[in-house]
């Protein structure tokens, strides 16, 4: 006898997230994820054989799981809708076009940690920069150093932006703006979370979107 396949409970309303981030505005709190089935995950694999720039992490990685987000879940939830187990959500554009490779390097975590920010409260653009002056750094055979990324980038909110940028401060501009920014990238995220192989890949920095970040 076939089984009946069971359909997934209704997400929960948007004053249940009201309740719980009352700081948080209504924009946000409607900023769900459309990425919510198995395959979303799996398209974005990659071969593990190989280097692949669709692949999440780097080859034979087992440090982090990337998983499908429930529907109607907003990105600034924490680990109240999981029962307590840690996560933290991120982009598919900034795993994809960025070509961020988790885990997080100690860098991008103190750079997080800084300035009080989750890794998705950062706009892909920005991200875009700390890889770029991790690869310029990797060039000049120095280490990253957040005080020195802060002394070339400062982060601010742009308008009514709900996430963080990062733009170059007069003066000691290093790496170029872009001429056309990110587009698509909104309602498409992932939830990353530890593996039995790492349980400190989620260590060091702000997980969840922060009421008062570092401006």
């Amino acid at each position: 006898m076939a089984k009946t396949k069971t359909s997934a409970p209704p997400p929960l309303p948007r004053s249940y997230y009201k309740d719980e981030f009352d700081w948080a505005p209504n924009d946000l709190l409607d900023e769900c994820s459309t990425l919510n089935s198995v395959e979303d995950v799996e398209a974005h694999r990659g071969d593990p054989a190989l280097y692949n720039f669709n692949a999440f992490h780097k080859t034979h990685d087992s440090h982090v799981l990337v998983c499908r987000v429930k529907p109607g879940v907003p990105v600034c939830g924490d680990s109240r809708d999981t029962g307590g187990n840690p996560f933290f959500f991120l982009y598919q554009m900034v795993l994809k076009r960025v070509d961020l490779r988790l885990p997080l390097t100690s860098f991008e975590r103190e750079l997080l940690t800084e300035i009080n920010t989750a890794p998705a409260q950062l706009h892909p653009n920005s991200w875009d920069f700390v890889r770029g002056f991790q690869i310029l750094c990797g060039y000049l055979g120095v280490p990253p150093s957040v005080d020195v990324f802060l002394h070339f980038f400062e982060v601010k909110k742009q308008g009514k932006s709900l996430w963080m940028s990062f733009s170059g401060v007069a003066g000691r501009i290093i790496l170029t703006l872009f001429q056309n920014s990110f587009k698509g990238w909104k309602a498409k995220f992932f939830k990353i979370r530890a593996t039995k192989h790492d349980p400190t890949a989620l260590d060091g920095f702000p997980l969840y979107w922060t009421d008062k970040p570092i401006q």
